[in-house]
């Protein structure tokens, strides 16, 4: 009977009942794009990022991330990576070995870093061939490396010349060698690309004198929410190992979204205030304006927590009304955005591009979103009603009687 009642009540004012809905529609629509282009536009960087440094999650000795050293290594083996590769999660798997050498040419030598890995590989997941400037790319088996253009640029090589590697090897012997520059690779940062030698992995090994073991096995999810799953399985299969994710590998980049979020969710919950102002003065009005009714309705003996509830479900209506509007609004604009991102150009597209990032603004489509967004609407409407209900619960009923029969 409350639920027909308030239903009623609702189309005694259908301008004031549409209005509300729709400024709710527009917030929570507003809300919407703005949130899903965000974070559809972090995930994406998120996968860029990873794919040309340090991928998603690393296996690594417990203290090569402090120590950097070619002394803290983990296996090669199948049978230690063997449980990995079963895991539903895991799109890519790669070893790669890191260290540091002194890298020279006729005149002059300069400290690099060395990175190797199965040049197949790394070729499908991050792209590296693309990355040329000039020269061929390499064979797993190749006994050739790679420069970064900036780092050959000061020593004053090219291809087909020789550098000289130096520095420390496994368990303090010495690893030196001469290598043939097969191609230069031009990276947008300017600390990689003037310092990173690229070996294969053998070629790596053979240098460093490591035998069958790495610095870290890299691991990509299939998608991005699949990361905490994926890190929960590997700390249980590898609880003497270090599992990092991108944020302990990258925590400028965490802290530089971590900022960004946060100015995206001010700027939402400003556009929330400014609806739930208004939203708040309906519902007032929408009281006050009711007293007499009210009062009647009382006076005939409905319970004053009746009335109460009479009201919530009126509010809650036009909640409802406004959330299916709004989200009749969203969902194909986002799920069109999600299929069809969209492309940035100019300076800013050629920016991204350096950066290594594609062009584009995509949406993401994740029901957390929109559970949030709804959860945050129904949270101000809970808000709005509390001083409404308020007066409801303080109405005297021979005032509000008097009050009305004078304003007739």
């Amino acid at each position: 009977m409350l639920m027909k009642l308030a239903w009623r009540n609702l189309w005694r004012q259908k301008r004031r009942t549409l209005l509300t809905a729709a400024a709710l529609a527009l917030a929570l629509a507003l809300s919407l794009f703005m949130r899903s282009i965000q974070e559809g536009s972090y995930a994406n960087n998120i996968d860029n990022a990873a794919r040309f440094a340090t991928g998603l999650v690393q296996i690594q000795h417990p203290g090569f991330q402090q120590s950097q050293s070619i002394d803290d290594l983990v296996p090669m083996a199948d049978a230690f990576i063997a449980p990995v590769q079963t895991l539903p999660e895991v799109s890519h798997l790669l070893p790669r070995l890191e260290s540091f050498a002194l890298a020279a040419g006729d005149q002059r030598s300069k400290g690099a870093l060395v990175m190797a890995g199965i040049p197949s590989l790394e070729n499908g997941y991050a792209k590296l061939e693309e990355r040329l400037v000039a020269g061929d790319f390499l064979d797993d088996d190749d006994a050739q490396v790679l420069l970064g253009e900036g780092l050959a640029q000061f020593l004053e090589l090219n291809v087909g010349d020789e550098v000289v590697l130096y520095g420390q090897g496994y368990r303090g012997q010495t690893a030196a060698g001469l290598y043939r520059i097969k191609g230069l690779l031009r990276f947008p940062v300017p600390q990689l690309d003037s310092q990173l030698v690229y070996l294969p992995l053998p070629l790596a090994q053979g240098l460093f004198s490591t035998g069958d073991q790495i610095s870290a096995w890299v691991m990509h999810t299939h998608q991005l929410s699949q990361l905490p799953a994926l890190e929960s399985k590997l700390h249980a299969l590898y609880p003497d190992h270090a599992v990092l994710d991108w944020q302990a590998l990258a925590p400028e980049m965490a802290q530089q979204i971590l900022m960004d979020r946060a100015g995206g969710l001010f700027m939402m919950y400003l556009l929330y205030g400014v609806v739930g102002f208004g939203l708040f003065a309906t519902l007032l009005m929408m009281t006050l304006e009711r007293q007499r009714e009210f009062a009647v309705m009382l006076a005939t003996g409905l319970l004053r927590g009746r009335l109460l509830l009479l009201v919530m479900i009126e509010s809650l209506f036009i909640a409802a009304l406004g959330l299916m509007m709004g989200l009749a609004i969203a969902v194909p604009v986002l799920l069109y955005l999600a299929a069809h991102p969209i492309q940035l150009t100019g300076q800013t597209a050629h920016m991204m591009q350096e950066l290594g990032w594609d062009p584009i603004l995509p949406a993401l489509v994740a029901p957390w979103l929109f559970i949030n967004q709804i959860g945050i609407v129904l949270m101000l409407l809970l808000l709005c009603l509390l001083y409404p209900l308020w007066r409801i619960l303080r109405l005297e009923l021979v005032s509000a009687l008097k009050g009305g029969a004078h304003g007739g």
